[in-house]
């Protein structure tokens, strides 16, 4: 055997074994689960959800063929039944397949009076009921009530050894839970150091919601999740987020799909980008939501599906009050291509309204989501309860490569505009604003891409229009005070006109003026040519006149001079 197969099988000797809770998230904070065959303490306040952590650890177990032991010294075994029941828990059922043990721990009067307590007859009968039906979990509920008898210095060192020693030797996973003691017990301490795991459990009321959080505090020979974490019980049990599992793996930008609306597809350079997310905001009434149904219809026209949370409007309102301007949205919900989460945010914690989001989409499996309105998350428990909802929705539909509108109430004017109002601005992509444009004694809405990340995009201002037909939006109009809409808009259109045509009137005229500049130009140029040709010819006519008159002269001249000549030589020949 070579060494690094030596050493390849001493790391797997060494690797802790862990047993799944089978509570959604528990598992990947813990890496794996709790360490198989120890003892996992399990600390909280009354109401923080300790019984049904580890009854629902026991319950999964039990149905994934890993039989178990419940043992509680504070609720009846009936009640036990019936609460479980409520999360969908059939223990009879288990418990005639053998599959599931309760004890029932509450103790008589008498003994809290006298003191008389020992673990070891409990202790014994879980031991041989443990072998009977191969029993691989346990659980001991209330141990807080069992340390209230145990009062007496050395019985509860003798008792708490005794534990102790007796857990060491069952080879049972065991989940032991503990309310906190507020004079700081030295049990309690004890507890925490025998157990090789300790989950904390917290309830705390902000803004008078109930958030619940879970802390792993201790785990040894294993990493797990450091942070605090929030979880909910829902009816189905607990459920928490892994927020250290959500990293930043968001897909990239792809593909670009269109909104329905042509002009918004231009000024978007083509649409928006998938798995990027849109923040439509602006004031009341200016069509925040019928732009985002309008988004959302013609994604359902291409066979696509969405989910649309609305914190402020139920699914009827919003279906009737956008169906008005032409946007049909409920043969889709009959088709299973759209699905309403309607809810009051004050309803419940933020983590709750998370979970809820978180498990639609597990279960519907949307390509584009809608959170509408963001401004109204605050009411959730306040403005950092809103950014850590957000954060963590925005961070799981975006590895999810989900696509996400989402729809912001804003107040003031644009140049005091904080993207969201919460602080995701980071998030966000693409930003389309909707505004108000007052003036001529009514008022206009408008519309601008303010931020496209990673894409060309228009800066103009548009108005905008809400018809019959749903959003119509028109080419922008600017006069000297601005972008002019409504009336503004075609009393300076018509002007415009006017304007126009006095133009093509006064470069009509002037055409006709050239025209006739020109036909007198070139009528004077051919009476002028035809001058200059009269000119020359009799120029030419003078030039051979006198050529000729020259030329006689000089003929003249030459008969002058021969007969002079010929007259000296007659008269020389006469004296001879």
């Amino acid at each position: 055997m070579s060494e690094k197969e030596d050493m390849s099988m001493k790391t797997q000797t060494k690797k802790l074994e862990k047993v799944p809770t089978f509570i959604k998230g528990l598992d990947s904070i813990l890496e794996g689960g709790l360490p198989k065959n120890r003892a996992t303490l399990v600390l909280g306040s009354p109401g923080t959800g300790k019984t049904n952590l580890a009854l629902e650890f026991l319950y999964h177990g039990a149905s994934d063929n890993e039989p178990g032991i419940f043992l509680g010294f504070e609720e009846t075994k009936e009640s036990l039944k019936q609460n479980a029941w409520s999360f969908g828990w059939d223990l009879e059922a288990l418990e005639k397949d053998n599959r599931l043990f309760i004890i029932e721990g509450r103790l008589k009067p008498e003994i809290l009076v006298s003191g008389k307590f020992s673990l070891k007859p409990l202790l014994s009968i879980i031991s041989h009921k443990a072998q009977e039906m191969k029993a691989k979990r346990l659980v001991i509920d209330a141990l807080d009530v069992l340390l209230q008898l145990l009062e007496e210095p050395f019985a509860v060192r003798s008792e708490l050894h005794y534990l102790n020693h007796w857990l060491s030797q069952q080879g049972l996973t065991t989940i032991l839970t503990l309310k906190p003691r507020e004079d700081g017990s030295r049990l309690q301490d004890f507890f925490m150091s025998i157990a090789d795991c300790a989950i904390v459990l917290d309830a705390r009321v902000l803004n008078q919601i109930t958030t619940r959080r879970l802390r792993v505090i201790k785990y040894r020979g294993s990493s797990f999740g450091r942070n605090e974490y929030p979880f909910v019980i829902t009816d189905k049990g607990l459920q928490t987020i892994p927020i250290t599992s959500i990293e930043l793996k968001h897909k990239p930008f792809s593909t670009r799909f269109s909104t329905g609306i042509e002009r918004l597809d231009r000024l978007l350079d083509g649409g928006i980008y998938r798995a990027s997310c849109t923040l439509i905001a602006g004031e009341p009434g200016t069509g925040k939501t019928l732009l985002t149904t309008t988004i959302i219809q013609e994604a359902c026209r291409r066979g696509e599906k969405a989910i649309y949370v609305s914190f402020e409007e139920s699914d009827q309102a919003i279906i009737n009050n956008v169906r008005s301007a032409g946007v049909e949205l409920g043969p889709y919900i009959k088709s299973g291509r759209l699905h309403f989460i309607t809810a009051m945010p004050e309803a419940t914690g933020a983590e709750e309204h998370l979970l809820n989001l978180i498990n639609a989409v597990d279960q519907f499996n949307p390509q584009h989501v809608v959170i509408d309105a963001i401004s109204a998350c605050s009411r959730m428990g306040g403005t950092q309860a809103a950014y850590e909802y957000l954060m963590r929705a925005l961070n799981l539909l975006k590895e999810r490569g989900i696509t996400i509108l989402l729809v912001n109430q804003t107040s003031g004017s644009k140049a005091q505009l904080e993207l969201s109002g919460i602080g995701i601005s980071s998030m966000i992509d693409t930003v389309i604003f909707l505004s108000y444009v007052h003036g001529e004694g009514e008022t206009n809405r408008t519309i601008q891409v303010l931020k496209s990340r990673g894409s060309a995009h228009s800066n103009q201002i548009r108005e905008c229009l809400i018809t019959d037909e749903g959003i119509k939006i028109i080419d922008a109009y600017v006069g000297e005070a601005g972008v002019l809409t409504g009336t503004a808009r075609k009393v300076q259109e018509a002007r415009d006109r006017l304007t126009q045509l006095r133009q093509e009137a006064l470069l009509k005229s002037k055409e006709l003026e050239l025209a006739r500049v020109k036909a007198v130009m070139e009528a004077e140029m051919k009476r002028l040519q035809a001058e200059v040709e009269s000119l020359t010819t009799e120029l030419k006519a003078l030039k051979m006149e006198q050529e000729i008159s020259q030329e006689e002269r000089r003929k003249r001249q030459l008969i002058r001079e021969y007969e002079k000549n010929h007259k000296r030589f007659s008269t020389g020949n006469k004296r001879r």
